[in-house]
């Protein structure tokens, strides 16, 4: 060995090995004290929120449950009673608020190392499984006995949001923007089509829309800036609509239906308008040519 080669070793920090075969990059040592560091002191305030918004999406499959297998033994059947259908899509909503304020935390303060996979395990329950949970409530009594459509239906609802969730941690995107409509925006509407009551097939395929629009291509601008304010008062506004709903004030109805009719709306109006440019910029060409 040369003196230079005994230099390395003087200089080695543990950091990483001595280059080999060329590959000069680092590989990270284990740290033993950050390992042995109580799970409570890793997590970070944005943690807290992410998993309020776990908690939210249980909760919210829990007072659908309950309101079912109460109404199972008092010989009603399914759907869930108002209060509980309320109850579950409020959960939903203050998910989507924590989900929206994590982020928003986490650029002020800090993110810890579990902060990217308890978001995206918060976001399967509450805009995954509750969604998917809500549909079959929906769906049991017009279809009788055979419950096999309204599950299907649920499961695209379910399968579509772990792959948008599974593309977005793994594909990095453009900045400002989403590619396919983001889960939370997916669920709620998926969950404005329930709340609007229409026909089984109506508003399957309108689901089936949704769940398709979530592992598409076209970008949905993030909520930031002005943005997520306007975005947290229509979460506030929901809320709102839902409370009057529930306790079946003068005028609830029309009130749902005008917010569930604008929250679709609101979801199919991206795709529309980028349809519609591209369209425009394929006519364009075709009359350049």
């Amino acid at each position: 060995m040369t003196a230079s080669d005994f230099d390395k070793f003087d200089n080695y920090d543990g950091i990483g090995p001595i280059a080999e075969y060329g590959d000069e990059r680092p590989i990270p040592r284990t740290d033993p004290v950050a390992e042995e560091t109580p799970l409570s002191s890793r997590i970070s305030a944005a943690d807290v929120l992410t998993l309020g918004n776990a908690a939210c999406g249980f909760l919210a499959v829990y007072f659908l449950a309950v309101a079912t297998v109460a109404q199972h033994m008092d010989g009603y059947g399914v759907p869930a009673d108002r209060r509980s259908a309320a109850a579950a899509v409020v959960l939903m909503l203050i998910g989507a608020l924590f989900d929206l304020c994590d982020g928003l935390v986490a650029r002020k303060l800090r993110r810890s190392a579990l902060g990217a996979e308890l978001d995206n395990l918060a976001d399967v329950i509450t805009f995954g499984v509750a969604p998917a949970f809500f549909v079959v409530t929906w769906a049991a009594i017009p279809l009788g006995p055979d419950k096999t459509p309204a599950v299907l239906v649920a499961l695209s609802v379910l399968i579509a949001g772990v792959l948008r969730l599974a593309r977005f941690a793994s594909t990095p995107g453009r900045p400002g923007v989403f590619q396919g409509m983001p889960i939370p925006m997916g669920a709620l509407t998926v969950v404005s089509i329930v709340l609007l009551d229409l026909p089984f097939a109506v508003g399957a395929a309108g689901i089936l829309l949704t769940a398709w629009l979530m592992v598409s291509r076209i970008e949905y601008p993030k909520p930031q800036g002005k943005l997520a304010i306007l975005t947290m008062l229509a979460l506030a506004a929901s809320v709102s609509c839902l409370t009057l709903w529930a306790t079946d004030s003068p005028g609830g109805d029309a009130v749902l239906t005008m917010g569930a009719s604008l929250q679709i709306s609101l979801a199919l109006s991206i795709p529309v308008m980028a349809m519609t440019r591209r369209g425009a910029r394929f006519i364009g060409v075709r009359m350049i040519r």
